[in-house]
């Protein structure tokens, strides 16, 4: 091949790459991807859960989000907190009014996680299943 043609076609190449850059900045700019808070006592439906947030409490090591959760039977891998510099999973060992799983039987009972290594004191309570995603901005008393 001559060096015209390769430099014709780079060029065509570029433009392209351009073209579908600006695609997907069309499509990303128009994409409302902010999940809106849900409010502490407010009942909320997350896929196939029901979810109300009573409130929450931390101690030294643990944070604790008093919740009803019902509507399936499943683990709690859709929970996680965010401390501003990690997500941490829910403790799931057996303690007395912790949860430890999802019911299709609603039950009120304790989420709690382990926050003895987390820095920063912003604390939000996600759950996501499928899909939907909702999150609660904690604060404790």
């Amino acid at each position: 091949m001559k060096t015209r043609t390769l430099l014709l076609l780079s060029v065509g190449v570029g433009l392209m790459i351009l073209l579908a850059g600006g695609v997907l900045l069309l499509q990303l700019a128009n994409e409302s991807a902010a999940v809106e808070p849900a409010e502490v006592g407010d009942v909320v439906r997350v896929g196939d859960v029901d979810v109300v947030v009573f409130g929450a409490d931390e101690t030294d090591a643990l944070f604790s989000v008093d919740v009803e959760v019902g509507g399936v039977d499943d683990d709690l891998a859709g929970f996680s907190l965010a401390t501003g510099d990690r997500r941490l999973q829910p403790v799931t060992a057996d303690a007395d009014g912790r949860c430890t799983e999802i019911a299709v039987a609603e039950q009120r009972c304790r989420i709690e996680f382990d926050v003895s290594a987390a820095d920063g004191s912003n604390r939000v309570l996600i759950l996501r299943r499928g899909d939907q995603q909702r999150n609660w901005v904690l604060e404790t008393p």
